[in-house]
């Protein structure tokens, strides 16, 4: 067992949940079977979904009946105490137990949970919180999207390291271009942080990214800058423009496609191709978003997504652990 990656799971957070997230495990240990996972919810309802599915060598079941719900305020969350799922899940990492945590659940309360129970990275002094995006040539670590609505200069750069450390554990045979997100391409565009910061980070010598200036909203997706930094209020405004222009695509797509008898005959002679186009921006493939800058990672999965986007997140969890994540982090600041 000291070979594998101990994942602990939050099984109780999100949508259709435990039901998803141990269909979740057992389609993830199909894929990858060097993960660990310690499963932190009701063990009536998780034996049940789990019996004879998942060898007993991967998994362990850590047994509680209390949840955070949606519905919770991350205060409310907190005040419920230690015996969640969730708490009891991040606390397994604070005591070294697990590697990484994994929930599906509310997004504010695993940041401030996470934030109660691990301490902060030496001269990190705000989490960010980050996710890849699909681009033409692969994909791109993007941060903060949201965990902070206001950055300073020394913020941003933080989260320039974090991102390209991020981005070198899950592909560590590339080295990443960093870009800061503006109005403009410029050096005279944007506010006066994101100036500052760009002072900074062309300053700053180092063998672990490439410094590529500023990048516009338009240009995310080409694939030439790897890890995109932003304030959370910015970042999130991008995140969900994208997302909700991907759906628009796909439906309207798929409404041209069977509209008419034309359209049938087209969608049945490009099948291959639109099939391609929609496994291209299901959002699934992306899920798991990564908080940065404590001292264990925790990961965030879609509260709304299916047994196959959790799967690949748990995915996500042990590329972060192999890859060495915490200490590329320590190194580099």
């Amino acid at each position: 067992m000291s070979d594998l990656v101990k994942i602990a799971v939050d099984a109780m957070g999100g949508d259709n949940s435990p039901q998803k997230v141990i269909d979740g495990i057992i389609h993830n240990h199909k894929k990858i079977n060097n993960n660990f996972y310690k499963i932190f919810g009701d063990k009536n309802k998780i034996e049940n979904l789990i019996n004879k599915k998942l060898d007993k060598n991967f998994y362990e079941i850590n047994h509680t009946e209390n949840l955070v719900l949606s519905s919770d305020s991350p205060l409310e969350a907190a005040k419920k105490g230690k015996n969640t799922s969730m708490w009891l899940a991040i606390e397994s990492v604070k005591k070294k137990d697990a590697d990484i945590v994994i929930s599906a659940g509310n997004t504010g309360a695993l940041l401030v949970i996470s934030k109660l129970n691990l301490a902060m990275l030496d001269n990190i002094d705000k989490p960010a919180l980050s996710a890849l995006w699909p681009n033409k040539k692969g994909m791109s670590v993007v941060l903060d999207l949201g965990a902070n609505i206001e950055c300073s200069s020394k913020n941003l750069f933080d989260f320039s390291i974090m991102g390209a450390s991020l981005y070198t554990s899950l592909y560590p045979n590339q080295k990443p271009n960093v870009g800061l997100l503006n109005i403009g391409s410029e050096e005279l565009k944007g506010n006066e942080i994101i100036k500052e910061t760009f002072k900074i980070l062309s300053s700053k010598k180092t063998d672990n990214y490439n410094f590529a200036g500023y990048i516009e909203g338009n240009q995310i997706m080409d694939g030439e800058i790897n890890v995109i930094v932003s304030d959370g209020f910015t970042g999130n405004i991008a995140l969900k423009t994208a997302e909700g222009t991907a759906n628009f695509i796909v439906k309207e797509l798929k409404k041209t496609m069977t509209n008419s008898l034309i359209g049938k005959i087209s969608s049945i002679l490009n099948f291959s191709n639109l099939n391609k186009f929609k496994k291209r921006l299901d959002p699934r493939l992306y899920n798991g978003a990564i908080f940065l800058g404590l001292d264990s990672p925790v990961v965030k999965s879609h509260g709304g997504t299916d047994y196959i986007g959790f799967s690949n997140s748990l995915e996500v969890c042990n590329k972060i652990v192999s890859g060495n994540l915490i200490e590329k982090i320590k190194q580099n600041i």
